[in-house]
């Protein structure tokens, strides 16, 4: 398994949404750390792994996977917020100390 295949697999399972650091002391979560390892190595080669965790990820994971694609190809990610907007599946999210609950189809239809 290739490092990039490593970190796919860690947002394939993510439970929090975060693009920072989370809590008092600022900790990097393992979902977080693969968002940035993957966004490094962002091609054309990723889009359709990308496109896989849009559709069988946890709901953190096609967070990640959404905003992956749409940073890839604006088109792309757009369609993939788009079939998040439909669906009502919880997600847990993180911004510095502040944990929230909302669904996949409010998260999406936020501005971006």
């Amino acid at each position: 398994m290739t490092e990039l295949d490593r970190h796919l697999k860690e947002l394939e399972k993510a439970d929090v949404v975060a693009f920072g650091g989370v809590g008092f002391a600022g900790q990097i979560l393992p979902a977080t750390l693969a968002y940035d390892a993957v966004a490094r190595q962002l091609s054309e080669a990723v889009r359709p792994k990308l496109e896989r965790l849009v559709e069988r990820a946890t709901p953190a994971g096609k967070v990640y996977a959404a905003t992956l694609l749409d940073r890839l190809d604006p088109a792309a990610g757009e369609a993939a917020w788009q079939r998040l907007a439909r669906d009502r599946s919880g997600v847990n999210t993180f911004t510095g100390c502040i944990k929230a609950h909302t669904t996949l189809a409010e998260y999406a239809s936020r501005p971006r």
